[in-house]
C-alpha cells in the first residue's frame, strides 16, 4: 500500500507524509495492528475521518493506523427501554445519525452532519445544537495498550465533560491508550426528537426551547444551519476545509466573567461557572468571517478564518499546518489581549504547538 500525506487523510488538507501506513476493517484487524506496532515500539497514530487533526507539515514519523470497520447492529429494542444500538468506530458518523432518524430511534439527530467517524465521537464527547454523544452513550469497548486487553468502559467510567472524557485525557500526540472499537448507545424510541436546547434551532424549527420536534425535520434544519457555517465537508467549498470549530467555548468562573461586556453571551455551566461563545470573542476581538484572506496577512492568504463562521479556521488551496497555526495563534492573542480570555485548540494538534 502506497504511503499517503496527512493532508491525504485529513478534512484541513494538510501535513506530511506517514512513515508506515495501515487500514484496518475489523475489530480484530485493529487489535493485531496496534499489537504489531506496540511490540514493535513504532510511533502510533489512531485515526478515523481525520476531522479532528491538524498534523505538522513534515509528517508523522511512526504508523498511521486508519480505523476503517463498519457496521450498526441492534441488539436491543424495546418501547420502555428503548434501542441498544452498536456502531463500530470506524462507521461513519452521519451515516450512523441518518440510520437512527429512519429507525425512529432519537437522540442523535441534532448532530447530523459533523464529519469523522462514530469512534471518534465518545473521545471528544462530540456535541453541536445543544446535544453531544455523552447524553446517549452507554457504553464504549476499546482496546488498552497497557494491559494488552480488551476494556470495555461504561458511562460515569468515561468521565465525560465538555470536549473531553477519559480517552482523550489519556491519548498523547494522537497515539491514545485506549483504541476505540466499538460504540453503544441507548436510543429512546420515537419519531420526535428530544427536547431542543438550543435556541438558534429552535427558532429553525418554529418551537420553544424544551419543546420536541420530529426528528427527521431536526435533522434536516441542522444539516441546513451546518451547511450556511461551512460545516458540512464540501470539497469545493474551502470554508469546509477545516477541522470545524478550531477553539472550545471557553469555560471560566462567574466572577471572571463579569468584566466582559454585557452583550458577550454566557451560558450556565456549572455552580460558579459560565460558558462563553468562542466565536462572539473572536468577532468582537476584531477578527471577522473571512479574517486572513488579505495577501498581506499572517498566512499570506492561505489561511483565513471561514467566510461563513468565525470559529473554523481554514485552508484556501495552499496552506501548511504552520500557515494555520500563525492564524490561530494571532486569533488566540487578540482574544486574551482584548478581553483577558484565553482559547483552547479543540482538535488535536500532531507534532505541533500552538
Amino acid at each position: 500500500m502506497s504511503q499517503p500525506t496527512l493532508a491525504e487523510l485529513t478534512t484541513t488538507r494538510v501535513g506530511g507524509p506517514a512513515g508506515r501506513y495501515l487500514e484496518a476493517s475489523t475489530e480484530a484487524e485493529i487489535i493485531d495492528a496496534v499489537r504489531a506496532a506496540d511490540a514493535a515500539g513504532e510511533q502510533l497514530l489512531i485515526l478515523g475521518g481525520g476531522s479532528n487533526l491538524l498534523v505538522s507539515d513534515d509528517g508523522y514519523p511512526g504508523t498511521v493506523l486508519r480505523i476503517a470497520s463498519q457496521g450498526v447492529d441492534t441488539s436491543f429494542e424495546e418501547s420502555c427501554g428503548g434501542a441498544t444500538v452498536t456502531v463500530q468506530a470506524g462507521h461513519e458518523w452521519d451515516d450512523f445519525v441518518h440510520q437512527s432518524v429512519l429507525h425512529a430511534h432519537s437522540g442523535v439527530e441534532a448532530l447530523s452532519g459533523i464529519p469523522g467517524s462514530a469512534g471518534a465521537t465518545p473521545v471528544q464527547n462530540v456535541g453541536a445544537y445543544g446535544s453531544d454523544v455523552s447524553q446517549t452513550i452507554a457504553q464504549v469497548r476499546t482496546w488498552d495498550r497497557s494491559s494488552n486487553a480488551v476494556k470495555t468502559f461504561s458511562l460515569s467510567e468515561l468521565k465525560f465533560g465538555y470536549r473531553d472524557s477519559i480517552l482523550k485525557r489519556t491519548t498523547d500526540n494522537g497515539s491514545p491508550r485506549y483504541v476505540v472499537l466499538s460504540v453503544t448507545f441507548q436510543l429512546p424510541l420515537g419519531r420526535m426528537s428530544a427536547p431542543i436546547r438550543y435556541a438558534e434551532l429552535a427558532r429553525t424549527l418554529g418551537v420553544e426551547v424544551g419543546e420536541r420536534a420530529y426528528a427527521l425535520d431536526v435533522r434536516n434544519a441542522v444539516l441546513e444551519l451546518r451547511k450556511g457555517k461551512g460545516m458540512v465537508l464540501d470539497a469545493g467549498d474551502h470554508d469546509t476545509w477545516s477541522t470545524g470549530s478550531f477553539f472550545t467555548n471557553p469555560v471560566i468562573p462567574e466572577t471572571e466573567a463579569v468584566r466582559l461586556p454585557d452583550t458577550a453571551p454566557r451560558y450556565p455551566a456549572g455552580e460558579g461557572f459560565v460558558k462563553l461563545s468562542a466565536a462572539w470573542l473572536i468577532d468582537n476581538a476584531g477578527f471577522p468571517k473571512g479574517y486572513g484572506l488579505a495577501e498581506d496577512s499572517v498566512s499570506g492568504g492561505r489561511a483565513s478564518l471561514s467566510t461563513k463562521h468565525t470559529l473554523a479556521l481554514t485552508n484556501r488551496g495552499s496552506a501548511s499546518a504552520q500557515d494555520l497555526l500563525a492564524l490561530a495563534r494571532e486569533v488566540r492573542a487578540g482574544v486574551q489581549a482584548r478581553f483577558g480570555v484565553e482559547l483552547h485548540n479543540e482538535p488535536l494538534l500532531i507534532g505541533v504547538e500552538l
